[in-house]
């Protein structure tokens, strides 16, 4: 995509920017990762118009800037996304009584393929777990994290802020906060939970030395692992184990997902544990089911 060069947004126009980014984050309560990635996009669509008004701008200007997109090669999702962006921004603006008219009703959705999202076999899964040698607090730790995110579904962020007292020990629960900050309680595996206890028993205090936290997984500071930091671990394993797939962190929440379906869950369960607000998010898992059940009929199956 072409660069634009970065200059200062008008004192009126990061006015309204702020006030918007106070409301998704104060009343909405949406975490830092979602309120940068919707700033981003407004100060992406203020750069394209030049920093004019905000407050005058038409839906034809927004309409000009998602076709500015596609002729630089956006990606569906990412148009989608910017698009998302601009019509919160503008609702927000509308219903604060900002701007007169709801220029967001004309905003056009783009059609945004059907991509399925990286699942690894049961016995891939099996064997990244099994990679980790837990011969050091590192491994430990490590185990411990992959041990819990495939047995909870959890997102790598909500991981990332999981809590010691989060961990309902004689419940086999975990209280999960996700997108919203919306909470959750998913049960989580004994093989998991145990894990979880060798690690806090025999590593935990090694990471943490003399600082105090109630975050489960620490980094070798002490301090609250990272993103960053999950991928890295992830991707140790992920060579360690010969999985050829394009895999990622989420890929173990994804896996969960369609293991479940192809168990037998009900989708409205599954819908639960992974904390989507709608099902249709969590129908793409029975795309995937489906595509597994004609490999299997077609490896099996005498006459396929």
């Amino acid at each position: 995509m072409k660069k634009h060069k970065r200059k200062k947004t008008s004192t009126e126009n990061q006015s309204l920017i702020n006030k918007f980014k106070f409301y998704i984050k104060v009343e909405k309560g949406l975490t830092e990762n979602s309120v940068s990635a919707y700033i981003s996009d407004i100060l992406n669509f203020v750069l394209f118009i030049n920093d004019a008004d905000l407050k005058k701008v038409n839906a034809q200007k927004v309409i000009e800037f998602l076709n500015y997109l596609y002729k630089n090669k956006a990606e569906d999702t990412t148009v989608a996304r910017k698009r998302s962006s601009l019509v919160n921004f503008y609702k927000f603006l509308f219903g604060e009584g900002l701007i007169n008219e709801p220029i967001f009703e004309k905003f056009p959705a783009p059609k945004i393929s059907l991509k399925l999202p990286d699942v690894l076999s049961i016995e891939e899964v099996e064997s990244l777990i099994n990679s980790v040698k837990t011969n050091d607090k590192y491994g430990l730790r490590n185990r411990a994290m992959l041990e819990f995110l495939y047995s909870t579904g959890a997102r790598i962020s909500e991981m990332i802020e999981l809590r010691i007292s989060d961990i309902l020990w004689e419940e086999s629960l975990v209280k999960l906060f996700g997108k919203g900050r919306k909470e959750r309680y998913v049960p989580i595996s004994n093989i998991a939970l145990g894990y979880c206890q060798i690690y806090l028993n025999e590593a935990r205090n090694a990471f943490l030395k003399e600082k105090q936290s109630n975050i489960m997984f620490l980094n070798r500071f002490g301090n609250k692992i990272s993103r960053m930091g999950c991928w890295k671990i992830f991707n140790k394993y992920v060579m360690l184990s010969h999985i050829k797939s394009n895999v990622s962190p989420h890929t173990l929440r994804h896996s969960f997902a369609t293991h479940l379906l192809q168990g037998g869950a009900n989708l409205r369960v599954v819908q639960t544990l992974l904390g989507h607000t709608s099902i249709s998010t969590t129908q793409i898992y029975t795309n995937i089911d489906r595509k597994y059940l004609k490999e299997i009929h077609s490896l099996y199956h005498p006459r396929a």
